[in-house]
Parts: C-alpha cells; sequence; structure tokens
C-alpha cells in the first residue's frame, strides 16, 4: 500500500495515523439507530492508549495473550489498540465459537485475559469457566459490570464475585476505558514505556485455523509480517477513501485492510451479510475486500433481476455486455493483460494484436453509449463508486471474475494464507490479468516443486505446474506450542509449504490450479483437482453447492444442493428435493453438459454419479468462517451417501457406458 511506512511496529503505525490523520474518521459501526457512528484517529488512539492503561492496571504484561469474541464492530478496533499498545497480543474468534472452540483456544494459546462482544457470549465463556484456568478477567463490550452480573443471576448463574480467587472479574470495556483515562491525568505513562520495548519480531495476533483439515492451529504472526504486507499491497489508497467492511474481523486478509486504512488515513465501515445490500447504499464504497462467496451473491443478485426484467431490458443487457466483454478483452490483450499459460507465438500475438484493435475502434463508440444507459446502472448495486473490489480467502470463479471486470468494477484477486499474514501475489490496476492471482509480491520468494517428480523448479519456469514453496518477510513465525506442525510446512531456511499448486504465466502473475490436499486421485493414478469442476457446476442456476468426490474410486462423483427456487414446484424444501426423481434427472443432465471435453474437461474429469444433499452447507459446520467446504467434514457426515454411489453393477454400467 506504501513504501514509505517507517513505523517499525503497530503500535508506532497507530501513532503515526492520529498525528497525520487526526479529526478524520477512522472507523465506522451503525449505532441502535442504525446510523453510521465514526470514530476519529485521534480519539481511537487516544482511546486505546486509554485503554492499554487499564488493562496494565489490572495485570496485562507485555507478551501475554489476550482472547477477543466478537464480530465487526468499533469496539472491536478499539480493543484491538488496547492490546497492542500494551505490547500483547490478541486471539480473535467470532461469537459463533462453540464450547469445544472455546475450551481448546482459550487454554491452548495461554490467553490471560478474554474480550466478549455481550452478555450472550459472556454466558458461553462463563459455562466453560472451569477449563479456562489461566483467564483472570472476562471484560464485556456492552453494559457494565454491576448490570452484567444481574443478567447473569436472572438466567440462573451465580453471580461472578470480583473477589473470588475462583472465578475471573467482570469488568466493562468502558469502566477500562475510564479508568485508563484516570489514571493518566494522574501522571500514568506506562503505555509509552511498553511502546519503546515493542520488537518486529513480537507476537501481535495468534490466529487459530478453521480447522478444515483437523485440529485448529495458531498462526503466530508477527508486527514485521504485517507491516511488511503494508509496505508491498499494490493498491493505492488515501484519505478520502471508503472501505466496507464485510469479512469477520479476526481473519487475517480482513486484518490486512484494517491495518492498510489506519496507514493511509482512510475510512473503514463495518457491515455483515444482513445489512450488506442496504450499506452498500450508504457508505458508498470506493473499495472492498471479501471472499468469492459475496461476489458469487451480488451477481447471482443482479442476473435474478435481469432475468425478470422486461424483453427490451434482457435484449439491451445482453448487447451491452457482449459489446463491453469485446471491448475489454481487447484493451486488456493490447495490455498485456490476456492470461497466457503457454506462450503465444509471434503471429498469433500479431493477429490478435489486429483483432483487438480493430474491435476497440469498431465498438468505442456503441460501448460509451451502452456504458451509460445499462452498466453503469448494475454499477449502483455496489453503490455507484467503487474504484475496486479485492477478492481472496477462495477461488473467485472466472465468469464472475470476468463479469465484474466486464462492468468496470476492477477486481483484485489477490492469493495467500493465514500462515503469510496473508498476502503473497496480488493484481493490480497495471496488471489485471483475469484469471491469475496476479504478481508475486516484492520481497517474497517463491519455488514449484514437481509433485510427481519432486524436482525443485527455481526460480518457476513459466507455464510449468507445480506445488508453491515461499520465502519472505509475511512468513508467520510458526504453530503456537506446535513445532512438529511448524516443521512439516515450514523449513529451517524460512521456506513454506502453502499445499497450493500452480503456474507462472507468460504475463508474470501466479495462477492457482487447485491444491494437494484437495486433489482427488482416482484408482487409475488420475489427479484430478475438483475446484475448476465445482466452480464450472455452480454457473448452473440449477445448482446452489456442490462437493467433487471419487478418492481411490474409478470414477468421479458429486454432492449436489439443488436450487430450492428453481425446483419450487418440486419442493418447499431441500428434503423433498433429495428425494424427487424428476429434480435428479434434470441436474444429471446439466451436469452431463456442463463437465464434458467440449467443454475443456478431460475424460476421467466426468462426474458419472451425483447424490443430492438434503441440507445446504453451513459455516461452522461444513463451511469453515471463509466459506471454503470442510471436505473432510462432508466425506464423514455423508459417508453413506457417497458409498452409494460406488456401491452396485447401476453405478459400473454407467461408468463403462460414459
Amino acid at each position: 500500500m506504501s513504501s514509505e511506512i517507517t513505523a517499525k511496529n503497530l503500535a508506532e503505525l497507530f501513532y503515526d495515523s492520529a498525528q497525520k490523520f487526526g479529526d478524520q474518521p477512522a472507523f465506522g459501526t451503525k449505532n441502535k439507530e442504525k446510523q453510521f457512528s465514526t470514530i476519529s484517529f485521534q480519539d481511537l488512539y487516544e482511546t486505546g492508549v486509554s485503554l492499554a492503561t487499564g488493562l496494565i492496571a489490572i495485570g496485562l504484561n507485555s507478551k501475554d495473550h489476550v482472547a477477543v469474541l466478537s464480530e465487526n464492530r468499533k469496539e472491536w478496533i478499539i480493543t484491538n489498540y488496547g492490546i497492542i499498545l500494551c505490547g500483547a497480543a490478541d486471539v480473535p474468534r467470532g461469537t459463533d465459537v462453540t464450547d469445544g472452540d472455546i475450551q481448546y483456544i482459550l487454554s491452548h494459546s495461554d490467553a490471560k485475559m478474554v474480550f466478549v462482544e455481550d452478555e450472550l457470549t459472556l454466558r458461553k465463556v462463563k459455562k466453560n469457566i472451569s477449563k479456562l484456568q489461566n483467564i483472570t478477567h472476562m471484560i464485556v463490550m456492552e453494559g457494565e459490570p454491576g448490570l452484567l452480573n444481574t443478567q447473569l443471576r436472572s438466567h440462573g448463574e451465580d453471580e461472578v464475585d470480583p473477589g473470588s480467587h475462583l472465578y475471573p472479574k467482570v469488568l466493562s470495556l468502558n469502566g477500562l476505558v475510564e479508568n485508563g483515562r484516570r489514571l493518566r491525568k494522574l501522571g500514568d505513562r506506562r503505555v509509552e514505556e511498553r511502546l519503546l520495548t515493542i520488537q518486529p519480531d513480537d507476537l501481535f495476533t495468534i490466529i487459530y485455523t478453521s480447522g478444515t483439515t483437523g485440529e485448529p492451529k495458531g498462526v503466530m504472526l508477527t508486527h514485521a509480517n504485517m507491516i511488511s504486507q503494508l509496505r508491498n499491497i499494490p493498491i493505492k489508497i488515501g484519505p478520502k477513501d471508503r472501505f466496507l467492511s464485510i469479512l469477520p474481523v479476526w481473519h487475517s486478509f480482513e486484518r490486512v485492510f484494517q491495518m492498510g486504512t489506519i496507514a493511509m488515513g482512510a475510512t473503514q465501515y463495518y457491515t455483515n451479510v444482513r445489512n450488506i445490500r442496504e450499506d452498500l447504499m450508504i457508505v458508498k464504497p470506493t473499495f472492498m475486500a471479501s471472499a468469492p462467496r459475496l461476489w458469487e451473491s451480488i451477481y447471482q443478485g443482479i442476473q435474478s433481476k435481469i432475468q425478470t426484467g422486461s424483453v427490451i431490458k434482457k435484449v439491451l443487457f445482453r448487447l451491452a455486455y457482449g459489446c463491453a466483454l469485446m471491448f475489454q478483452r481487447s484493451i486488456q490483450f493490447l495490455k498485456g493483460n490476456r492470461l497466457d499459460l503457454h506462450g503465444r507465438k509471434i503471429i498469433e500475438s500479431i493477429t490478435l494484436a489486429m483483432i483487438s484493435l480493430t474491435s476497440i475502434i469498431v465498438l468505442y463508440l456503441p460501448y460509451i453509449i451502452f456504458d451509460l444507459i445499462v452498466l453503469s446502472k448494475l454499477r449502483q448495486a455496489t453503490g455507484g463508486k467503487l474504484k475496486g473490489s479485492v477478492s481472496g480467502g477462495g477461488s473467485l470463479p472466472y465468469h464472475i471474475d470476468e463479469f465484474f471486470n466486464t462492468i468496470s468494477i476492477p477486481v483484485f484477486e489477490g492469493y495467500g494464507m493465514t500462515e503469510t499474514s496473508p498476502g503473497l501475489a496480488f493484481r493490480s490496476e497495471k496488471h489485471r490479468v483475469i484469471g491469475s492471482v496476479g504478481q508475486i509480491f516484492p520481497e517474497t520468494e517463491i519455488l514449484l516443486k514437481d509433485v510427481d517428480t519432486g524436482i525443485v523448479i527455481y526460480p518457476p519456469k513459466k507455464g510449468i505446474k507445480g506445488e508453491i514453496f515461499v520465502r519472505g518477510p509475511q512468513i508467520m513465525k510458526g504453530y503456537y506450542k506446535r513445532p512438529e506442525a511448524t516443521a512439516k510446512v515450514l523449513s529451517d531456511d524460512g521456506w513454506l509449504n502453502t499445499g497450493d499448486l500452480g503456474i507462472m504465466s507468460f504475463n508474470n502473475t501466479l495462477k492457482i490450479v487447485g491444491r494437494t490436499k484437495e486433489t482427488v486421485v482416482l484408482l487409475n493414478g488420475e489427479n484430478v483437482e475438483p475446484v475448476p469442476i465445482e466452480n464450472k457446476l455452480i454457473q448452473s442456476p440449477l445448482i446452489d453447492q456442490v462437493m467433487v468426490v471419487g478418492q481411490d474410486q474409478k470414477y468421479l462423483g458429486a454432492l449436489i444442493l439443488p436450487a430450492l427456487e428453481t425446483f419450487s414446484e418440486y419442493g418447499s424444501n431441500y428434503e423433498q428435493l433429495a428425494t424427487n426423481r424428476n429434480v435428479k434427472e434434470k441436474i444429471e443432465e446439466e451436469v452431463k453438459n456442463l463437465i464434458r471435453t467440449e467443454n475443456g474437461f478431460k475424460s476421467f474429469e466426468k462426474i458419472v454419479e451425483i447424490r443430492l444433499l438434503p441440507k445446504t452447507f453451513e459455516v461452522g459446520d461444513e463451511l469453515s468462517a471463509k466459506l471454503s467446504v470442510k471436505r473432510h467434514v462432508v466425506s464423514e457426515k455423508y459417508k453413506s451417501l457417497i458409498e452409494s454411489m460406488y456401491d452396485g453393477k447401476t453405478q459400473m454400467q454407467k461408468y463403462v457406458n460414459q
């Protein structure tokens, strides 16, 4: 975001931003009247210092760990400031934590204190308090201590005695801030003393992975890790920009943009899935970052509106989009931004350049007219002011990626993981190569390893696929108290195994083509990447969710959730659709038409069997917080359904007939 960042740690960054941007609004959250109320950079810093003073007064030491269980809200960032300004590290999570999450994460992380969003989350923690021996204080973002204890008793729970050595004290965020202000008026300057001791290699957070492949692991990220991200993300933002924040605030992808808006003086507004459409119109963001699922939802909403419109509107949209698609593809080709994985010959490049130039000349005027009367109205679905949108935390389907770029909502897709703080690669305005995740960050090294032979390709050759290893200033310190797990992915000389498969394009950008842990290996030894197949299938209006299966089998199968609205005549819920023969036959035909060699799929990638799911995948169950499918959970939950695809002569006969 800026090479001019001189802060050595995040506490210095907070101070610098308060000095630079003063009374400008930093963060906004909706109040009880459903209006956005903001806090300035100066007030945020001063409130954070007061909270830090209050935390030091109740015993929080440098390098202690503090759990934070909260959703997107202004109090979250105040809490974050307070913890970091103490020299401590946060252990963040959402309010949807289970008892198992609370017991494991709070204990394993050695959290000394825990911030909770409200009284409901407080009761969740208190229910498990006997297994949280390290917790000395529970701090609530809403309410006051006396009222909180009254509420606890009203639910039939014991009062938490502030003087008891058996239970943590219950305090309020506001109470701690006020006490900190009082102490500072009396001359307390312990925060300033702490700031001088914070080193770049100190932890600022421990983020526990969602556990898609087993027990959660605590990713240790340092101040230096995050500062390197702010230096290298290629997005130009400033004090006039407005970010709309929808991803969980504890997600590493979201935290980069939190810190980025602080560093560059932009304003960030917190929203959620329920209010996103309304808040897009209110905030009119210039930038926003989200997981692919949001862009899929906006895309589907636009498509649904078009399909229910008049014949004239449908025709106008097709003409406008077709014209824009050809025009934008031509522009991007001449800029060198048409994805090239094989290396074009000179004659092919000259021919495409001439075609592109001709298209631009012919389509320029129609494009301007159609954009004015049709496409500009589509952009209003996101507030009409977006200069760019960032997609991360998962693979963005190509058709959705191209759609938003075509209607002039630039999509800067990025790539990374929690273990890399998270950014490794990012698209920029100059290198917006659709279908890729952009160029590798400055200061970052990458090598590819052939999955079959183990041969290391360094530096990576263009057009060659391999497992991605990276090294750079954003690489985690390791997994907290998990040296064996750390050693499995992080070598002594700093190379991290991402577990992803990638290809360096001839545009000097990285394309992710699969994941080694997701790869389905058929009995005949063929390796199949399920994600491209799944992305193709969810383009269908008949399908809402899908997961490809077939490990150690002769052919692929798929678990599919039918689109409830599309099949409403056959049933009012998923359970009814799952047992309806007509629904299954229609989806089987759709799958057959989509996954075929004419569409670029290999013969062994065809889906031979499908089974319809009786319920949707849910966050916290089959989906992680960033909405990626927990394949091991789904495989276990629907084990019998999957086995039925490979049981019996009927299935084998279908395979032979394919």
